[in-house]
């Protein structure tokens, strides 16, 4: 399995991406979801710039304070009032009062902005998801499109609610900071600014050694985290082979070894801390010494000495956290990448609203297959189909045989229309099947598979998840038609009762029923079966092959089988061997074949 890298969620981390015309341009893209809200958005930068001016204000009024308390406070400022310690106390104390609401709007407001920015993309993502074809989720894993919607917003949100605020903040600091500590003294100034780079030379090299251990670690963590889910997803056959001890040695080893890189990396940041407080401390200690040496000449006053200090401590901290917010932008372009590569993928010709059945594309249930040539986009070199041709007319039982891998799961594809012919064409009722809107095409057809998928509601929502506007009378009755009714009433809660994730709480036969219940409430014009009752015993099967019988009662339907007992009355039956009709009839007709394919599978099965 594949290692990756996780954030402290679980998700998987977002790639860095070098900061180029093309990432930053595709991060443009995402201001889009900000222009509804772009009043909200442009006060805010205002505030911004409010707040970075009230903060650097401050320091120079520290700095008024203690001159004035020395007597020494000089200003070119005509005002209505005098400087006294008094006025320059209280305007501090105003000051901080406004810069305290300041505070509040500029957290409030790109909370507000980003909040419902991201909530609209987050929108825009699962609807382009779920409309995206079924080649699309075959060739991608579940926990990468989840990274999508989860991981990857979330770096965008934490960038566009908080990271874009203090990237506008630390510049208007770190201008503003410069310019002051300039105009206190270019001297003091210049000697400051002499020692970041080296600060910057060694801070390079240890953040380039930090980051490597930390993806170490990182992907160390995830491999941990693999054997976890593995072992637990098969903890049969852990008991059954008597390795639990195994186990736990495998995972103490994965674990140590997360353990001894983190450590690796703790004394590398230690050493890297220890350097830099040395510095930003050592180069404080010069600037206070010379600072010092400029009081005793009488050319600068202890106030200035304060707020230069101050200033300088302003700057340095903005520039320190530069490494981190450049971290987090890189963070960001390749969250923004891979959510645009996403948003700009092709989808199906679905509706996203709920789809009215109109007269004009009502099939009665005609089916053509017409020289069909099909391969799998992933496997273009493997023709799955091969020049499949055949009619069907509305209300008869066909049944699709043959051994695995001779392409039957794949005709209930196409008859889905999840995947389109290579070549040849499929027809409804002598109509091409691309001539019929996705949305009402399938609003026609119902699918009963092998493996049954419910959701993690109720029964009673599993139901009517093929009918949204049932009623209670309607989804009833078909669970009565399913034989699912009684085994229902049986449960203390009835309809309500929570199936849990994917239906576990259920057997296969109880989950089959409600899947039949949830297509005879659909009413489909075509009925897909595929394998419906290959992994239920003797019990089940027979019940849920009554349900199937009236769920194909004046019903175009297609039955894939492994078990020939169960299609021995379809109307007619179609023998598929690597990707061809080698053989099609009645039970009657095929078993009457010598050395046919049909009555070679007959006498295996033993029947």
């Amino acid at each position: 399995m594949a290692r990756g890298r996780y954030d402290r969620e679980g998700g998987e981390e977002s790639p860095k991406v070098p900061i180029s015309k093309s990432s930053l341009k595709d991060f443009v893209q995402i201001f889009k979801y900000i222009k509804p809200y772009r009043g909200k958005f442009i006060l805010a930068l205002v505030v911004i710039a409010l707040s970075s001016g009230t903060t650097m204000a401050f320091p120079y009024l520290l700095k008024s304070l203690i001159d004035s308390a020395h007597g020494t406070l000089q200003t070119n400022l005509k005002l209505p009032f005098a400087l006294t310690t008094t006025n320059i106390a209280i305007i501090m104390i105003v000051l901080l009062t406004i810069q305290m609401i300041i505070s509040f709007l500029r957290v409030y407001l790109f909370t507000t902005v980003g909040e419902n920015a991201v909530a609209d993309m987050r929108k825009d993502i699962y609807k382009k998801m779920i409309t995206m074809p079924m080649d699309f989720f075959a060739q991608r894993r579940v926990g990468e499109l989840s990274s999508r919607i989860t991981a990857d917003v979330s770096q965008i949100q934490d960038a566009v609610t908080g990271g874009l605020a203090e990237i506008l903040r630390s510049c208007l600091v770190l201008i503003i900071g410069l310019g002051l500590i300039l105009y206190i003294s270019v001297r003091m100034t210049l000697l400051m600014l002499s020692v970041i780079p080296i600060i910057l030379l060694v801070g390079f090299f240890f953040s380039k050694r930090i980051r490597k251990l930390a993806k170490e670690a990182q992907d160390q963590l995830a491999d941990s985290g693999t054997i976890v889910q593995e072992t637990l997803q098969g903890i049969s056959n852990v008991k059954s082979f008597s390795n639990e001890w195994f186990e736990i040695n495998r995972y103490n080893k994965s674990i140590g070894s997360m353990v001894s890189l983190a450590i690796k990396n703790g004394k590398v940041r230690g050493f890297f801390i220890s350097f830099l407080l040395f510095s930003v401390f050592g180069a404080i200690v010069l600037v206070v010494w010379y600072g010092a040496g400029q009081m005793q000449q009488g050319l600068l006053s202890f106030g200035d000495l304060m707020a230069f200090v101050v200033y300088t401590a302003f700057v340095g901290g903005t520039m320190a956290g530069f490494a981190e917010l450049y971290s987090q932008l890189q963070k960001t372009l390749g969250a923004t990448q891979r959510v645009r590569e996403l948003l700009s993928e092709p989808i199906e010709d679905v509706a996203v609203t709920p789809v009215q059945l109109s007269d004009g594309y009502r099939i009665k249930g005609n089916v053509s297959f017409r020289n069909v040539r099909f391969s799998y986009p992933s496997r273009k070199e493997i023709e799955v189909l091969k020049d499949i041709s055949f009619d069907v007319e509305q209300g008869r039982q066909i049944a699709i045989v043959g051994p695995s891998g001779a392409g039957k799961s794949t005709m209930i594809s196409l008859l889905l229309r999840f995947y389109e012919p290579a070549s040849g064409a499929l027809y409804f009722d002598d109509k091409p099947a691309g001539l019929i809107p996705l949305s009402q095409f399938r609003k026609q057809v119902a699918m009963v598979p092998q493996d049954i998928l419910l959701f993690g509601g109720t029964i009673y929502e599993n139901i009517a998840y093929g009918k949204q506007e049932a009623t209670g009378e309607e989804v009833e009755n078909a669970a009565r038609q399913a034989n699912a009714h009684d085994f229902i009433m049986s449960f203390p809660e009835g309809y309500k009762t929570v199936v849990g994730e994917r239906g576990i709480k259920l057997s296969g036969g109880q989950r089959q029923r409600i899947a039949i219940a949830r297509a005879i409430l659909k009413d489909p014009v075509i009925l897909l079966l595929d394998e419906a009752t290959s992994s239920l015993d003797s019990e089940s099967e027979q019940l849920v092959q009554e349900a199937l019988q009236n769920l194909m009662r004046n019903r175009t339907s297609f039955i894939v089988a492994h078990r020939l007992s169960t299609i021995r009355n379809a109307d007619r039956i179609l023998v598929l061997d690597n990707g061809a009709i080698r053989e099609s009839g009645t039970h009657e007709e095929l078993i009457a074949i010598q050395d046919g394919l049909y009555r070679n599978l007959h006498e295996l099965q033993g029947i």
